[in-house]
This record gives structure tokens, sequence and C-alpha cells, in this order.
């Protein structure tokens, strides 16, 4: 094994993980699967003083670092990766209490975190559920014929969030009226006509719209209570 300048890396003891079987120069055990170099020498890590350190492979970041905060001792382990033709980091060894500390702090912090998102959702929900409230009112302001059932699936269905429908573009957040109008078209476009029939075979979607403006018209002037129609 190729030897490395120093016996520390990143402010911890450097441990191996031999490529080529190699027994302790100290107590001649062997193989070795960890091992440290004193001198050019192979020693186990009991020898090395180290056996009462336990591996934490590499992948947590955060437990890694919170490990090594709370250990006394530790140490790096590397493995020669002789296609990159360098030494590259496996984990690292720690006290076993430490290890245990850091799992604590770990778990403290996703149970934080869990509670955040359950505190943000619940947020999200209550907003959501007040602007669909404002936005089936506005229906109804525009629409008073619009039966009230009707005008909560509008709404529910136009702001869900991140749906990329109206009632979540900047126009629908603020009520506008073009905002609104639109979606109750889309709503009475395929619920109440046979667009979504024309366009499964094969009109086009400008062709279809032309031929149910009519009855879009319709209903529209009966939800208005008014002879007008949309424009």
């Amino acid at each position: 094994m190729a030897r490395l300048a120093t016996p520390r890396h990143h402010g911890g003891l450097l441990v191996f993980q031999p490529l080529r079987r190699k027994q302790c120069a100290a107590c001649r055990r062997g193989p070795l699967s960890l091992l440290v170099l004193e001198y050019g020498a192979p020693r186990c890590l009991d020898c090395a003083d180290l056996g009462h350190l336990v591996f934490l492979p590499r992948g947590d970041t955060a437990l890694t670092r919170r490990s090594r905060e709370e250990s006394a001792l530790w140490a790096v382990v590397v493995r020669f990766n002789r296609r990159r033709s360098r030494y590259e980091r496996q984990g690292v060894l720690v006290e076993e209490a430490a290890l245990a500390r850091a799992e604590e702090r770990c778990l403290a912090d996703a149970e934080a975190r869990r509670r955040r998102r359950a505190r943000d959702a619940r947020r999200r929900t209550a907003e959501d559920v007040r602007f669909t409230e404002a936005f089936a009112a506005e229906i109804r302001r525009l629409f008073p014929g619009c039966p009230a059932d009707r005008a909560r699936a509008i709404a529910g269905h136009a702001s869900v969030r991140g749906s990329g429908r109206v009632g979540r573009s900047a126009a629908g957040r603020a009520l506008s009226e073009g905002a609104v109008i639109s979606a109750v078209v889309a709503s009475v476009r395929h619920l109440d006509t046979p667009y979504d029939q024309l366009l499964m075979s094969g009109v086009a979607r400008y062709e279809a719209r032309r031929r149910i403006a009519p009855a879009v018209e319709t209903v529209l002037r009966a939800w208005r209570g008014t002879g007008a129609g949309v424009g």
C-alpha cells in the first residue's frame, strides 16, 4: 500500500482499508480490515489504541459532522482507488457514545423538521380554504344564478395549489374579474357542453370552442340573471 506523508487528515487520525491482505506488525493478527500506518508499518486498531472506536460509513453529512463534534477521538477511514489513483474517504471512526449522542441530535432535528412541515401544511391548508371561499364568493357575485355548490366546485378546481390553473395565477390570487370569469367559462365548457366529446372525436380545439360557444353563452346569461353575454 502506498504511504501517505502525514498520519492525519482534515484534523483526524487516518485509518486505511487495505486492498491487499495485511497483518499487524505488532501483534501479527490479520488479515486486517482496517489499519493504521506507524512509520510505514501496519498496526491493527487495537495496537494503535483505536479499537474502541466504531465505524460510521460516509453518506450522512450531518451525522458524520456531529459524531466528530461529540467524539474526543476520531479518525478518517480511506481506501485507495486504483482507477483514479487516489485515496477516497469511506467514513469515520468515532466513539460509540459520541455516535449515540449525534444520532439523538439528528433525530431531534428530524422531529423538529417534521413538526415544522406539519405546521406549514396546516397553514397552507387554512390559506387554501380561505382563498377558495373568497374565489367562490366572487363567482357568486359575478354570477348570482350560479348554484352555490357549483361555485365552490369551480373555485376548488381552479385554485388547487401547484396546479397552474387560473386560480393560482397572479390574476387569480388577486381575484381579478377576468380570472374568475375564465374559471367559470372553463367549467361550463367542460361540464355543460359536448366540448370534451368533440375533442375526443378529433375536432380541433378552436373549432370545438366555436361550436359550443352559444351553449356556453346561454349558461352564463342564465347565471348572470341578465340578457348580457360575456363578450
